[in-house]
């Protein structure tokens, strides 16, 4: 078994890279595939935005001639001058059930980290501030909601085999329609937005949230400014991230809580196509556009991932009205079934003000953190 650098100008290279998790979830019910192109794109050093300012290899683990395992480690320099860290990433990370594969593709990580300096290596990451990030460690019967990894068991007690603790948790958490509207919540909403003057911003159509795209976007960065380890996208960085966001958005059930002409804070929900990118294989064409439509009319699960209030907000009623407002509209749907992605598991006001809703936590991710 060897471990070798990508040469991601080497079309061969690419292919071998984009094509192990297809081979390793070939019989997975849950994995959903990301689309090739995309995968692809992420290894392009003359297009994708991160590349301008930071450096990513990639490696792979093979044993006679057939990959066993992937990994990405990144210096991603703008985080460390956000905070003042000289932290390595690893990410995409992919393996059979094999220390000693896992533990070469880490050992091969950590001498790049150390030849750059860097002292402490965290992940799963990505190359962008919102790529999903974190291990599965709970709820493996169950498919990722959109944009979120998945991962087959094993993966957890490899990373601490090679030396990582855990970081902290992200959860994810399930709200079924049979649990009916928090009367009390929903009263106590209606009385934040008389008193507070905050109403709530609806889209017609797609031009309409598109035209409102940049403004909100700001909003989500000051927003989400002040999290753990998220640091300020590079505008090329942004174009990515909210077009990611319009390329699934339903403008229906896209809301932003304003006051007068401010947008003070935003909810963001989606229709969850996942069985149609399933169905698609990893391919637009020629017929995963036309599974990933069909899906997206008669889906019965919904996606909540982007709830935010500006920092001056916070603490006066503005995240009771979002939630609130987020419950009204993904019940005045078609949908019988909510997946709440991803919130970290020591934001106890998002976590209560969940939980106040019913939501009941069911699947979790977690980061890990090794120093070097």
């Amino acid at each position: 078994m060897r471990v070798r650098r990508l040469d991601t100008e080497r079309p061969d290279d690419v292919r071998a890279w984009v094509r192990f998790p297809f081979e390793l979830y070939a019989h997975c019910a849950q994995w959903v595939p990301p689309f090739i192109a995309d995968e692809k794109r992420l290894l392009d050093r003359s297009k994708h935005p991160f590349y301008q300012h930071s450096e990513a290899d990639f490696f792979l683990a093979e044993d006679a001639g057939r990959t066993v395992g992937r990994i990405a480690v990144m210096e991603n320099r703008h985080h460390n001058q956000h905070y003042g860290t000289r932290e390595a990433f690893f990410g995409l990370f992919e393996t059979i059930d094999d220390a000693q594969v896992s533990g070469a593709l880490f050992e091969t990580a950590f001498d790049w980290a150390r030849q750059r300096g860097l002292d402490r290596m965290l992940g799963p990451r990505g190359l962008l501030p919102t790529d999903n990030c974190g291990i599965l460690v709970k709820g493996f019967e169950h498919r990722p909601a959109m944009g979120v990894s998945y991962n087959l068991p094993h993966y957890g007690g490899l990373i601490e085999a090679a030396g990582f603790a855990k970081r902290d948790d992200s959860l994810s958490g399930y709200l079924g329609r049979a649990q009916g509207l928090p009367q009390r919540l929903l009263e106590l909403a209606d009385r934040v937005k008389e008193r507070r003057g905050f109403w709530i911003k609806t889209f017609r159509d797609q031009r309409e949230l598109r035209a409102w795209a940049p403004r909100a976007a700001g909003t989500f960065l000051q927003a989400f400014g002040q999290n753990d380890l998220f640091y300020p996208p590079t505008p090329a960085e942004m174009e990515i991230m909210v077009g990611s966001i319009l390329a699934i958005a339903a403008p229906r059930y896209m809301k932003l809580v304003m006051k007068g002409d401010e947008i003070v804070g935003f909810v963001f929900t989606y229709p969850d196509v996942s069985a149609g990118l399933q169905r698609a294989r990893g391919r637009l064409w020629p017929l995963g556009w036309y599974h990933i439509l069909r899906e997206r009319g008669r889906t019965l699960w919904a996606n909540g991932n982007g709830i935010g209030v500006l920092p001056e907000y916070q603490g006066l009623g503005a995240s009771v009205l979002l939630y609130a407002e987020a419950v009204r509209t993904l019940w005045d749907s078609p949908f019988q079934h909510v997946d709440v992605v991803q919130v970290g598991e020591h934001n106890l006001k998002s976590r209560s003000m969940a939980e106040e809703l019913g939501v009941n936590w069911y699947k979790a991710h977690r980061s890990y953190l090794r120093a070097l």
